[in-house]
Formats: C-alpha cells, structure tokens, sequence
C-alpha cells in the first residue's frame, strides 16, 4: 500500500502543471485506487479507518484474482482534516497517479472540495457517508443514506409512540454545510406537520470544538420549559461527538430527560466514555455492529484479523458504518469494473444499472441507472453500557434513496 505525505504532494505540485511529466496511467499488472482519509486532525480518529479497510476489501479481490486480469494497488494519504487539501491531493492522484476511482472524504465540506476536481476530470468518487443530499452528481457514488431514508425515520421514531412523544428539539451542529441542510430540512419537514418555529432553536460550534458547558446548560433550561418532550438533534463531527457526549453525562443528564439522537455518532465515538450514563441515546445509520446474520459475523471476524495480520493502530472489535460502506465501495467498483471490461470512467459509469451486493448489515446493496445513489437498509440504534449500539429499530427493506428533499 502506497501512502502519499502532506510533502510529497507540496513537492510535486509542479509536476501536476506539466503532462509530458505524469506517470503511465497503470503498471502492467496493477490498477490503482486513491484513497482521501485523514489520519490527522479532528476528524482522525475515525477518518483512518477507512484508509485500512479499503485496503482489505483489495486484498480480499486481488487474493480472487484481482480485477480484469490486475492486482489493485491503494495509494493512501493524509489530508489532515484541512478541506482544500482533500482536493489537492483528490488532483494529484487523479491527473499524477492515474487511479482509476477515489474512495473518500467525511464531511460533507471535504465531498465539495473534492467534487469539482473529480467533474474536471471525469473521476469518480465513491462517498461512504450519509448525508444531507440535494446533490446527484455523475462522478460521485453516493454509497449512503440521503436524510429522507435515514434522518427522517429517526426522528419520526421518535416523535412517535414507540420513541418519545418529541415534541420540541434542540440542534447542535458543526458549522458547515451538512448540519445547516439538515435542520433546514428538518425544520421544513416539522413545519409541514404543523410543528410551530417556536418549537426547536439551532446553535453551531466550529470543527474541533470541545467546551460545551454553556450549551449542555442551554439544553437543560430548554427542556425545562413547557411544550412537551424536547430532544438533541446532534451533529457535530469528529472529537465533538464524545466531548458533548461527556459533557452531557458530566451534567447528570439522561436519555430518560432528554434524548439525543446523534447523526454522525458512531460506535468509535464511545471508546473511552462511560457509556453506563449514556444509555438510551440514538443515532441512524445503514449499519451496525450489532446487525444480526451470518455476513456481519464473518465480516468482524475478518476485521478483527486483518487489524492482528497488518498491525492496524485501530481496535479490532470496533466497526462502524463509513467502514463498511468504505468496503462496499471497493466491491461495487470491482463488479462494475469487471462488467464493462474496463476501469475507463465512462465505462464503469455505464455498468452500475443492476448492480447489487451483499452487505455485511443483511441487505442488498441495489444500484439503478437512474443516478449513483446506493439504495440502503436503515437501522436507529441505542446507546448500550458496553460502548456500543443495540438495534432499536431497522428497515423492513433497503428503501429507494431520494437524492432532493421536498423540505429544505
């Protein structure tokens, strides 16, 4: 596995200017895939994992023969959780290193850094994350959930007999464009059920940020008044996530006084924290590490192996949904691949109508031709005391994904 450094791309910006200077496109007997994870800065912790389970699902091909008679080759790197960085490196590897598809980027702000560089030249892009929508772009594969088929089930849930009763809701985000457009959808969404403005207040914190004190104590003072059951709405990413975790158990605060439903939470997030005070708190996604079935069995079995085979500086009982969805990337690209006969962009874009693909969640993973959205199960998950998630609820099926939303 290749890994390019913060240095090297500096050091070879001025090759990108010079055509006569790149690379061949491919070795003879490989064909080279990007990854754009950061294993630095905030979003470290859980960006870096996905850099290795690409690599897995590689070997778990290349140990089947490869892909079109070539052995993948990962190239990884460090964007350092800097976003114009993503897009410079996303550049190099696509004009320099030739890779035939890059699997990255968390945050929805890294996704539009990169997006531009991949329409320019005609790369393609698998995104493992769910995410606001109101995009369909035909050199991005949206892996994950639109908000209508994983935000939207959530908070009905528990705006309904089976979760809560929410009547009001508190929003807590990252200030960028993915909690902006899903509380803008969302209060367009309780708006059309008649839920009055009055009824939730938004704040925004920087990427980082660890001291929530005064909000956790906004939250308490908002719970306490009149209207019926308020909930926190979270999306704040990367270390925020346990800091207002901590914080929010530090506080004496419960699921029992007020929910959080954690939208970017997931199962890495609680490493470290005394989940015994956070029980009962939610988040959604279309994976768990509790799914039940076989797939997912043999699926841990072969992280936790692969972490003791390559040295992994990551928890081998620990998986979370972008790394499946990482890993889902990686097969769907490979049987597109071997379809049309070709890694040409162009080529494998015409093979995804049809696809589909066993995911360790149970479901099918189904593509059509109609855009590059992955239809998806869905669960919400509950905070347990052994620092994961039980499965509170899933999807009966793996629902159409609706790119536009009808209320942001």
């Amino acid at each position: 596995m290749t890994h390019l450094t913060r240095r090297s791309f500096v050091g070879t910006a001025a090759l990108l200017a010079a055509p006569a200077l790149i690379r061949p496109a491919f070795a003879a007997d490989t064909v080279k895939l990007g990854c754009l994870f950061s294993s630095s800065g905030t979003m470290a912790n859980i960006e870096g994992r996905l850099n290795h389970v690409v690599r897995m699902a590689a070997d778990e091909i290349n140990g089947r023969g490869g892909v079109n008679g070539r052995q993948i080759e990962v190239l990884t790197s460090d964007p350092a959780s800097d976003w114009p960085l993503y897009a410079q490196v996303g550049r190099q590897m696509l004009q320099q290193e030739k890779v035939a598809a890059l699997f990255g980027c968390w945050t929805s702000v890294s996704r539009k850094s990169v997006l531009p560089v991949v329409e320019q030249n005609d790369g393609l892009l698998f995104y493992p994350l769910h995410f606001e929508g109101d995009e369909n772009s035909k050199n991005v594969v949206y892996m994950n959930s639109p908000p209508a088929s994983s935000v939207l089930p959530a908070v009905d849930y528990l705006m309904g007999q089976d979760g809560v009763g929410a009547k009001r809701f508190f929003m807590i985000g990252s200030d960028y464009v993915w909690p902006r457009t899903i509380n803008k959808q969302l209060k367009g969404y309780w708006n059309s059920k008649g839920i009055p403005d009055s009824a939730w207040r938004e704040e925004y914190v920087p990427f980082g940020f660890s001291n929530f004190q005064t909000l956790v104590n906004q939250v308490r003072s908002f719970a306490s008044q009149p209207g019926g059951q308020a909930i926190v709405v979270l999306t704040v990413v990367g270390s925020s996530i346990p800091d207002f975790l901590r914080e929010f158990a530090n506080q004496g605060l419960s699921a029992t006084d007020v929910p959080i439903l954690g939208l970017d939470m997931v199962e890495a997030d609680l490493e470290g924290l005394d989940t015994a005070k956070l029980v009962g708190h939610l988040n959604c996604w279309a994976y768990l590490q509790a799914a039940k079935g076989e797939r997912n069995k043999k699926f841990l079995g072969d992280w936790a192996a692969y972490v003791k085979a390559k040295n992994v500086p990551f928890s081998a009982d620990t998986v979370i949904d972008p790394m499946v969805s990482a890993y889902d990337s990686v097969h769907l690209w490979a049987l597109a691949a071997t379809k049309a006969g070709s890694f040409a962009v162009p080529e494998v874009r015409k093979a995804f109508a049809g696809l589909s693909f066993d995911d360790p969640s149970g479901y099918t993973l189904t593509m059509t031709g109609e855009n590059n959205y992955v239809s998806r199960g869905v669960f919400i998950g509950s905070v347990n005391e052994k620092r994961g998630f039980d499965v509170l609820w899933q999807s009966p099926n793996a629902p159409k994904p609706v790119p536009f939303s009808p209320y942001g």
